[in-house]
């Protein structure tokens, strides 16, 4: 199940960018109204929003200046969450955000509405750092 979320104008360079979303203490400015836990620890976070189960987050990779991949640390849910990078100008640079998962049928009808909300909040988000 692969979910994109809408490009998204930053203005900040693509190398500041790029730093903002290496670091995994700025994504509790991305996330939506309705979290309840976001904490760092090393390589990954955790976090939980309202009436859903907590997530851990761990960084995958990193490609200077044009991609953030993080994945679950958990082998029971297999996804990523990809941030492609891509340079307008020397002021300003164009996000897309990207949900991969593997799951099966039910669940992935289950998840498919929520999952594309917070991608649309976190895009959303983006564009005000």
């Amino acid at each position: 199940m692969n979910i994109q979320g809408t490009r998204v104008v930053v203005e900040k360079s693509q190398k500041e960018t790029f730093e903002f979303l290496s670091d995994l203490k700025n994504f509790e400015q991305l996330m939506p109204e309705s979290i309840q836990k976001f904490e760092v620890e090393g390589d990954s976070f955790i976090f939980g929003l309202k009436g859903m189960p907590e997530i851990r987050l761990v960084l995958k990779e990193k490609t200077p200046y044009s991609n953030v991949t993080l994945g679950a640390a958990s082998s029971k849910l297999d996804f990523q969450l990809v941030a492609d990078i891509q340079s307008i100008d020397e002021d300003s640079s164009e996000v897309q955000l990207e949900f991969q998962g593997k799951f099966n049928a039910m669940m992935a009808m289950m998840v498919k509405k929520p999952l594309t909300s917070f991608i649309e909040t976190l895009t959303d988000n983006l564009e005000t750092i």
